[in-house]
């Protein structure tokens, strides 16, 4: 019979191309998973990775086995989510992977009441950009993961994922308090047109899309400066450098110095969570969810529409 770690470490190698890059997704040494795969080979009679150059590729024989593999991780993922289900009992171990102003704004109010209404259930948290998140979901190296895209920029969904709404993150523009526009009650982008900007880091998806979107207003990007956290952000507002648009969930004090002004045509971003189809019926990922919903802070949105009773309220936003 074939050893379901073994299986697992061959896969592995097949998913992220060497032995080494699957002991760190694995968790283990580079020697363990090539004694997994020594013993897999003995296990089949069948030579299963060849040298290549500096590296190694998967013969035919074991790119028929990956295949099998690949269905065989999914359907013990399906049992357990199926086990679980049939318990009723919110354990086990969550992988979950958000953006850092969701870590910031939602995790430590939602991991504290998982930890006390669920004390089975061991939740391991990673900051991982959204671009980057998904697809990692997608593979099994997360549970879940908390993501974000536009009103004007959805995100593609990779197939086989599910996905549930947190809320919708409406975003202001900061400026200098010096600008000439800081003491309105709403601003427009075109109105900034030429001005300098400050964004996050330019692998991240939020510098892409504050450039799309200022384009989109026929505005040139000008971006002086870049960083990832929003306080060092709104420090550079404050010493004058240039204007940022930053979300309000998980936004730090506003120093002196910046003016917050609403836009005239409003910007939002929704967050939710996403996990592989396999797993929807854990009780670890409702609860996980809707300890997030629970941890929105007032005065954000909670993505659903308006008018709806509370109860069809969260229905409405349980997965889409």
């Amino acid at each position: 019979m074939l050893d379901l770690e073994r299986l697992r470490a061959l896969h592995s190698v097949a998913t992220y191309g060497s032995v080494s890059a699957a002991a760190d997704v694995l968790h283990v040494t580079t020697s363990a998973v090539s004694q997994q795969l020594a013993k897999l080979e003995r296990e089949t009679g069948q030579k299963l990775l060849e040298r290549n150059g500096r590296g190694v590729r998967l013969t035919d024989a074991a790119e028929l086995l990956v295949a099998h593999a690949e269905r065989i991780l999914s359907l013990v993922e399906q049992a357990q989510a199926d086990l679980e289900a049939h318990r009723g009992s919110v354990v086990g171990q969550l992988a979950v992977a958000a953006f850092p102003t969701a870590i910031r704004g939602l995790m430590p109010a939602a991991l504290r009441a998982l930890r006390a209404d669920h004390p089975e259930l061991r939740v391991q948290l990673r900051e991982e950009d959204p671009m980057r998140s998904m697809p990692l979901v997608s593979r099994g190296d997360y549970d879940m993961a908390v993501v974000q895209d536009w009103n004007n920029e959805p995100l593609p969904m990779p197939e086989g994922l599910h996905k549930g709404v947190i809320c919708d993150d409406v975003a202001d523009v900061a400026l200098p308090s010096t600008h000439p526009l800081a003491g309105r009650d709403t601003i427009h982008l075109k109105e900034l047109a030429g001005d300098p900007w400050i964004s996050s880091s330019s692998d991240s998806i939020c510098c892409d899309w504050l450039i799309r979107t200022l384009r989109a207003v026929d505005s040139e990007p000008n971006i002086d400066h870049m960083a990832y956290e929003f306080a060092t952000q709104l420090s550079l507002v404050a010493a004058g450098l240039g204007n940022a648009i930053l979300p309000r969930l998980g936004r730090c004090d506003v120093p002196p110095g910046v003016a917050i002004v609403p836009l005239s045509a409003p910007l939002s971003r929704r967050v939710y969570a996403v996990w592989r189809e396999e797993a929807a019926r854990r009780p670890a990922i409702r609860a996980t969810l809707t300890a997030l919903r629970a941890a929105v802070p007032g005065g954000v949105p909670d993505g659903v529409p308006d008018g709806v009773p509370d109860g069809r309220r969260r229905e409405a936003a349980r997965v889409t």
